[in-house]
């Protein structure tokens, strides 16, 4: 079973910045294009950090004008003696480039990564886009929460192809009709009565990770409960199993 590939929904055409760009520059290239974020990159295009709209609100939001003036200091004279992050924000807030503004080091994930890695990633690191890159590091791409989305598209008919041909038939060695398989508005219903116990959970879990599956109803049921066979039963089991097979 092959998920798809982050390559099949990643937008080519990337708005960018580099390390000098003038902070206005990139307010106007969030602004012309539409985006909420952008990669920066280096001369070679690999990509050295990421800046988002919030990057650029900080600066905004801390003005000379801002009440931390009250006793004649820059805001920021504040922040020095906290925190490492206060002390990055306080940079930020002063930065006249994008390679001061930028985040870093960044998220990135490579055009050949699953979407549900990509999307565990954004999960995982908060974040709601990702710069693709090549096997050199250099920008190729970028995708959004919004991409990774569309998997959620796909038409249950798809889906459920997709459920016949690699579960059923290719990694059980079932006949198409062995199992009832129905889909609808992504939701996977798995029915009919199988040899074993193992193969229904092997089915359950492995319609679950096909692109596009909301959740997966089973109505599954077995003759035979393997998971509770001894180890040397087991052993027996497989032996059997893969003589039969190769017949």
């Amino acid at each position: 079973m092959k998920h798809d590939k982050i390559g099949s929904v990643m937008t080519t055409e990337v708005v960018r910045a580099g390390y000098g760009t003038p902070f206005k520059e990139v307010a106007r290239l969030l602004a012309d294009h539409r985006v909420s974020g952008l990669p920066v990159v280096d001369e070679d295009d690999q990509v050295i950090g990421v800046i988002s709209e919030t990057d650029l609100m900080m600066r905004q939001a801390h003005t000379p004008a801002g009440p931390c003036e009250a006793d004649g200091r820059p805001w920021y004279a504040h922040l020095t003696a906290l925190t490492a992050g206060s002390r990055r924000r306080a940079a930020k807030a002063r930065a006249r480039t994008a390679g001061q503004l930028m985040t870093e080091p960044p998220v990135t994930v490579h055009a050949d990564a699953t979407i549900v890695e990509a999307a565990r990633t954004m999960a995982r690191r908060r974040v709601e886009r990702l710069p693709v890159v090549d096997e050199e590091d250099r920008l190729v791409g970028i995708v959004t929460r919004r991409d990774l989305l569309r998997v959620f598209l796909r038409p249950d008919g798809e889906i459920r192809d997709e459920v016949v041909r690699e579960v059923l038939v290719r990694t059980l060695w079932l006949a198409p009709r062995t199992v009832s398989v129905s889909v609808t508005e992504g939701v996977v219903t798995l029915g009919g009565h199988m040899e074993r116990r193992s193969d229904t959970e092997i089915a359950v879990s492995m319609t679950r990770q096909i692109d596009g599956v909301v959740d997966v109803v089973d109505k599954l049921t077995y003759r035979l409960d393997d998971t509770r066979v001894q180890p040397e039963e087991q052993a027996l089991h497989g032996v059997a199993d893969n003589w039969l097979r190769g017949r």
